[in-house]
């Protein structure tokens, strides 16, 4: 399954390369429901947030009532560092919220807060985040690396989350194709859903992941047109 993605950044929907250089952006960001009407499922991801540069915490907000009309179903992530923020989304109607740099501390698997995390919102509503460059987890927007590598948690992580998204930095919004070994890879580290993205283009791409049973958020490639 193709699930398109909206990045918020002031008040705008974005697309960036590698995560920082903007590569275009779309004023009417409900404009963007009705583009993407036809999937039953998007991504919001709030990148001011991710990146400590403010929050578009509103706008989240409308966007996931209006995608309630429209009888879609969103995910939101980026920035959501506390249990209470996460519940509080979830009560918006996010389907499942996604967390990244509060996965992590000192590190380290941040056992703590997922254990209460799932604890309040239920383990089936948590999605977790591995952006990963060089081989290396990301997190505060994609600004610092880890020394971990997403096969080496994700055995840790799965007792709190139902489910990951794994994004391939290194190819973000690049329109030069993903790694299709690498997200293989990460298949033989679990048997959770995983959600791919990080450059996919093509419906050959999207067909090569959903035969290892990974669906594939989609950014760029929807935005410039090359997919529709």
């Amino acid at each position: 399954m193709m699930i398109p993605c909206i990045d918020l950044q002031d008040g705008r929907a974005v697309q960036l390369v590698h995560g920082r250089k903007l590569k275009l952006a779309v004023e009417d960001v409900f404009g963007l429901l009705d583009r993407f009407g036809r999937y039953p499922l998007i991504h919001v991801i709030d990148l001011d947030a991710a990146m400590r540069k403010g929050t578009n915490a509103r706008l989240v907000r409308n966007l996931c009532a209006a995608a309630k009309k429209r009888k879609m179903r969103v995910r939101v992530g980026g920035g959501i560092r506390t249990v209470a923020q996460a519940a509080r989304i979830a009560g918006w109607g996010a389907e499942k919220i996604i967390v990244g740099s509060a996965a992590f501390k000192d590190g380290k698997v941040n056992a703590n807060f997922l254990q209460r995390l799932a604890g309040k919102i239920g383990r089936r509503r948590v999605m977790i985040a591995l952006d990963t460059e060089g081989g290396k987890i990301l997190v505060r927007g994609w600004q610092d690396k880890l020394r971990l590598r997403p096969e080496q948690v994700i055995p840790q992580l799965e007792k709190y989350a139902s489910e990951f998204l794994c994004t391939y930095v290194d190819a973000e919004g690049t329109m030069r194709g993903t790694n299709l070994e690498w997200f293989r890879s990460l298949r033989r580290a679990t048997r959770r859903p995983i959600t791919a993205a990080g450059g996919i283009r093509s419906r050959e791409e999207i067909r090569a992941l959903a035969r290892i049973k990974m669906d594939a958020a989609v950014g760029m490639a929807l935005y410039t047109g090359k997919l529709d």
